[in-house]
């Protein structure tokens, strides 16, 4: 049963349904504080305007209603009004039994809705420039887009994962005239990156010496835009031996792509958005360049194209946009993209809105912080550029230090892929364990700390259980059929009532474009369980109580496993 939506149900049928609706009332439902002030709390004060009236004698009204309905005897134990809110006191036996009964029903679906049903969800994450390093601030947009992705898609949503590589541009002008200055094709097909980023970076010196290396350069980019035969083959060179780079990376995150239409993608769909434009009227020259321009400056001019008629990025969003709702008819069309960003996706978004298509209000921008190092201790070969495939393999190098050192390193069958999963993980739970908007961080003490709000926390818990279910297994226990009205303590209480929120978590996760809700979720559940661990004494409890902690430790399992798939970290069996 849901319970949060049950006490929504309540509320509404209170109203008559008339003021407020049970989605609505379920959306407003919070977790007080304190258990002892309930175990959900609806909270009064948005009616208050409404009903002209105070919210504490709202919540009084509302209580004697509910308590006069036969249902809310069989459901809560007791509802009180304390000031401006209206408190539920669950029944201990009764959800422990409906919640880990469940879970133990749906395994890994637990959670899992059909809200999204029919409705296709595209999202634009990761998005690399060929020819230059996947660095640290790369994986913010990664982590952060991959759970979205995965948030919306447990939902029921039909979701398409966008890789916008940056593939186009004047700067591939400038790499095609260095190329064929300082390129060498061996050094590049064995070392991508930093070959094609040093003859990038000779090119600038050079053209401070050389200006009319600039105007070179901007030729090149006009004859790639032209379709020349031997430019275009040099392109392709470039692109290819950059995704061999981008793709290693991707496996070593467990990430994949639908798409990896990128901005090339669009060259020949720009002259369309452009026509449209001036169709419309909406193109206007300022100093040579075509822009768009909106009512009372609400935004600077959007430039669709440069003096020397070339493109700009925003002809490219616009085209990727218009293309997108052509193909996959989208329900949103999610940008996973820095917040300095944000300007240039309202500019987008406006243009579109300008040009006629209501679909534009679908379109979002999901913006993030930036990452900070405070104590400096990484190293980098690339000046201040933080390389992420060195941060990724310093972690499992660490994490694989600690094991051999732990008194458990003899259980472990493969340190490698086990340091692999936790190295990795503990860098994509830091990445997402605090509100996308605030800046991460990055200190190596919070990242591979085993025992505070970290990945290999998390990780730990759910290996913990893992072997409490292996040695019962091991002991030839069947807990399948256990009363699980024997488990009705507190620490069995809290933890069933934190696995039965996790569909509340996850759907908030969603509405907000927030994966940290899940992260903090996840953690809370670590807590809980490792404090019901080391209470509850589950083997050694008598037959039938150890059954019950038994069904309710591989609920609490499914629960830690199901979550942190949603942020992207892969489970550990032993630790």
């Amino acid at each position: 049963m849901n319970y949060r939506k049950a006490a929504a149900e309540a509320v509404a049928s209170a109203l008559n349904s008339q003021q407020i609706t049970a989605e609505q009332a379920e959306r407003l439902m919070t977790v007080p504080p304190n258990p002892e002030m309930g175990d959900i709390a609806f909270p009064c004060f948005s009616l208050a305007k409404q009903f002209r009236k105070a919210p504490p004698q709202i919540a009084a009204e509302l209580q004697r209603s509910i308590l006069e309905s036969p249902e809310a005897g069989s459901i809560f134990l007791k509802v009180e009004a304390v000031g401006g809110y209206l408190n539920f006191y669950l029944k201990r036996g009764a959800l422990v039994r409906s919640v880990i009964s469940e879970v133990l029903s749906r395994g890994e679906d637990y959670g899992k809705t059909e809200e999204g049903k029919g409705k296709r969800i595209l999202v634009e994450f990761s998005s690399p420039n060929i020819a230059k390093p996947f660095h640290i601030g790369h994986l913010v947009t990664t982590a952060l887009g991959s759970s979205i992705e995965r948030i919306y898609a447990f939902l029921g949503y039909d979701t398409v994962k966008i890789n916008h590589i940056g593939d186009w541009g004047t700067q591939f002008g400038k790499l095609i005239s260095a190329y064929k200055r300082w390129g060498d094709a061996a050094a590049i097909q064995k070392d991508p990156i930093n070959e094609l980023l040093k003859i990038y970076v000779k090119f600038h010196t050079e053209a401070e010496l050389h200006p009319e290396l600039e105007d070179e350069a901007r030729l090149y980019f006009k004859k790639l835009e032209e379709g020349d035969a031997e430019v275009r083959a040099l392109w392709q060179f470039f692109v290819d031996a950059s995704l061999q780079e981008f793709n290693r990376i991707y496996r070593l995150l467990d990430i994949t792509f639908d798409s990896y239409a990128g901005e090339s993608f669009y060259s020949d769909k720009m002259p369309e958005v452009v026509e449209l434009l001036k169709e419309k009227h909406l193109l206007e020259e300022s100093d040579g360049a075509q822009v768009v321009r909106f009512e009372e400056d609400r935004l600077p001019p959007c430039i669709i194209l440069k003096s020397d008629g070339t493109t700009i990025y925003a002809t490219r969003d616009l085209a990727a946009a218009i293309y997108r709702k052509r193909t996959y008819d989208f329900y949103k069309n999610v940008y996973v993209v820095g917040t300095p960003q944000a300007l240039h996706f309202k500019q987008i978004f406006a243009v579109l809105e300008k040009m006629g298509y209501e679909w534009a209000k679908d379109c979002v921008h999901v913006g993030f912080g930036y990452v900070r190092f405070p104590d400096r201790v990484l190293s980098t070969r690339h000046g201040d550029v933080v390389l992420l495939e060195d941060v990724l393999q310093e972690s499992i190098e660490k994490t694989k230090e600690v094991i051999k050192n732990s008194s458990t390193s003899k259980n472990i069958d493969d340190l490698d892929e086990v340091a692999e999963k936790i190295g990795v993980g503990a860098i994509l739970y830091s990445f997402l364990k605090n509100g996308r908007e605030k800046d991460i961080i990055f200190t190596w003490k919070d990242i591979l700390d085993f025992e505070g709000e970290s990945g290999p926390y998390v990780q730990y818990a759910y290996a913990r259980g893992r072997s409490v279910l292996r040695k019962a297994a091991e002991s030839g226990i069947d807990y399948t059929a256990a009363d699980l009205s024997l488990a009705d303590g507190a620490e069995e209480f809290e933890l069933a009532k934190l696995i039965h929120s996790y569909e509340s978590v996850v759907r908030e996760a969603a509405q907000k474009y927030e994966p940290c809700c899940v992260t903090r979720f996840v953690t809370d559940l670590a807590q809980s369980f490792n404090k019901f661990y080391n209470t509850c004494s589950i083997m050694k409890s008598e037959p039938a109580l150890r059954d019950a902690r038994l069904m309710i430790t591989e609920a609490a399992c499914t629960c830690i496993k199901s979550a942190l798939h949603l942020i992207g970290v892969r489970v550990v069996e032993k630790m």
